[in-house]
């Protein structure tokens, strides 16, 4: 178990380069097993997460190579095998290795993924797709087995009940190796969904409509990789740096950004107040703004993320009066609240509503990181803070965020991250 040491009083000031989309990779390492061939991508994120996914591949006897944001796997001895329980239960997006499997060998069993537990993430829409395609699906207490005929795969118009990154990435894994046409009904519309279909259009799949409500997908024989695929900017981590800048910076620019990713959330950065200088690919924040409450609620893409209802909270906490934040999606995102009031925040939840009030007196204390975005959101508090905080669990904010001790040293800020014994 790894924690995080944060002295406060530290003020954000410099630059940093926002890394490969963490929600992009943790899908397109599992769609590297359906290349035929050795496939690379760059821009990949040092994080647990690729790790993680480097033992499952390892436990398919596919080889993988990760170094300076490189990333290379080479799936063309792939074997069949129980995927590694561990790995499984640490990291929700696992179950992209259902549709991968599903595609590759027409067969797939897959434990029940873990990840971050912020309230009921259930796959019924995942086998619903899977069933529609004409997989048999079978839930057993801690894995589901999918099989299909002598017929394989084939493809299936789906409409999917409610809006699910997951489903989409997952039903278009195994789609894109089916027979025939699927059209895929009410999908997800993420950016990493694009750049998910980017990747395997290059490799020579057939998908059409990536970033609209309605996907296309003509099976394919066969997938070859022919470049390097560079992962677009995470929009989560490039948000998480702009929502601290705003609150406790002094002139940071945030690089390697699309801000076209990130409108709903720069929209809400305007409306509060935060001056914003908006190129290209970067935004500067100079910081020292005076702040207005906003309300934010989020919803699934090109809506406010829920990913960054946690990071832009310290920042409401600098708003002068109430803000309110509604999670449509993760209405039990909120394990980060008890910790923030610890540390003097005003912040309460009822009724699925969290008001966030000004809170000038901020001290250290001892917290836990429940998951990513609550984790990253206390260390934005702590560097507020009076003292020093100490963030238990630490390892949740590694398992998301590149080389964060790094890139905030180049903030001015430093943090220390210290390895426990159990």
């Amino acid at each position: 178990m790894k924690k995080m040491i944060v002295k406060g009083g530290q003020t954000l000031a410099g630059e940093v380069t926002i890394g490969g989309a963490k929600n992009s990779t943790v899908a397109l390492i599992p769609a590297a097993i359906l290349a035929d061939t050795p496939v690379k991508f760059d821009s990949v994120p040092d994080i647990l997460d690729v790790h993680n996914l480097m033992l499952i591949l390892k436990s398919l006897n596919v080889t993988s190579k990760f170094g300076h944001g490189e990333l290379e796997i080479d799936p063309t001895k792939i074997k069949e095998a129980a995927l590694p329980g561990n790995a499984i239960r640490s990291l929700r997006a696992s179950y992209y290795f259902m549709g991968a499997l599903l595609g590759r060998f027409g067969q797939a069993t897959v434990g029940f993924p873990g990840g971050d537990n912020i309230g009921p993430r259930p796959i019924d829409q995942h086998i619903k797709g899977f069933k529609a395609l004409g997989a048999r699906v079978e839930e057993g207490e801690n894995e589901v087995h999918i099989t299909t005929g002598p017929e394989g795969l084939r493809g299936a118009r789906i409409f999917f009940d409610l809006v699910s990154v997951g489903a989409t990435i997952n039903v278009l894994l195994a789609a894109v190796r089916a027979k025939g046409t699927t059209i895929m009904e009410n999908v997800a519309r993420e950016p990493e969904i694009i750049d998910l279909a980017t990747f395997l259009n290059n490799m020579g799949a057939h998908i059409r409509g990536a970033g609209t409500d309605v996907i296309r997908i003509q099976g394919v024989d066969r997938l070859e990789a022919r470049n390097t695929h560079t992962i677009i900017p995470d929009r989560i981590e490039a948000g998480t740096y702009l929502s601290f800048a705003a609150a406790n910076g002094k002139g940071v620019l945030v690089k390697n950004v699309i801000p076209e990713h990130l409108d709903p959330f720069i929209a809400k950065l305007v409306e509060m107040g935060v001056n914003l200088e908006i190129d290209e690919d970067q935004i500067y924040v100079p910081g020292g703004d005076f702040l207005a409450p906003i309300t934010v609620k989020t919803s699934p893409f090109p809506g406010f993320a829920t990913d960054l209802q946690q990071p832009i909270t310290p920042l409401l906490m600098r708003a002068h009066g109430k803000s309110t934040i509604i999670d449509t999606l993760y209405p039990e995102r909120i394990k980060h609240i008890p910790e923030m009031k610890r540390m003097g925040g005003k912040i309460e939840s009822k009724d699925g509503v969290i008001t966030v009030g000004n809170s000038p007196k901020l001290t250290g204390a001892v917290v836990n990181a429940s998951e990513i975005r609550a984790g990253v959101s206390l260390l934005g508090l702590a560097l507020m803070a009076e003292g020093t905080t100490v963030i238990e669990h630490a390892d949740h904010i590694l398992r998301g965020y590149d080389r964060i001790v790094e890139k905030f040293r180049n903030l001015s800020v430093n943090l220390e991250v210290v390895t426990e014994t159990v």
